[in-house]
């Protein structure tokens, strides 16, 4: 009996080696509900495969319960981060891994008392898109976020929210 063969495609020479670095210049820094995100790869450099963001959260930072149908995972670079998942909360520290599965309610939190930051992985790619569109571009990592009005920020929720559909999200 024959053995099957795999058969794995031609190189795509289209698509080049990226190096992410988020003290690039050319790195793009959104903030987003206090949070400070870096794009480092993003999905049209992966074919929309996955996207990496570096992200920096100050305390009391991170977003609300929400659920996407998109894998995350995240590496804590720095600090603590306290992850609530289908209700349940993990504190995760410098160092430690976490994957949240695709569809699962969760959000994170950093109630450490000093700022953490880590990368978190989405795959497949599309939350890079989001946050840009979501969110402010600011001039790098430590730029200060913008000061929005109430009626800004408003404007920030509502947007979020009319757009969490096309990027199959949804906040709870």
């Amino acid at each position: 009996m024959k053995e099957p063969t795999t058969v794995i495609p031609d190189d795509d020479p289209s698509r080049s080696l990226t190096v992410a670095n988020p003290d690039d210049p050319g790195t793009t820094y959104v903030s987003l509900v206090g949070n400070m995100y870096a794009m480092l790869i993003t999905g049209a450099q992966t074919d929309g495969r996955y996207c990496l963001i570096d992200m920096r959260v100050p305390d009391g930072g991170g977003p609300p319960p929400h659920r996407h149908d998109v894998e995350e995972m995240f590496t804590i670079l720095e600090g603590e981060i306290e992850f609530t998942f289908r209700g349940e909360q993990h504190t995760v520290r410098a160092g430690s891994t976490i994957n949240i599965p695709a569809n699962a309610p969760h959000n994170f939190r950093n109630v450490s008392g000093a700022p953490a930051r880590m990368l978190c992985m989405c795959t497949p790619a599309g939350q890079d898109e989001y946050f840009l569109r979501i969110g402010d571009v600011i001039a790098g990592p430590d730029a200060p976020p913008p000061q929005l009005s109430p009626g800004e920020q408003a404007e920030r929720r509502r947007r979020a929210a009319e757009l969490a559909p096309e990027y199959r999200s949804e906040f709870l």
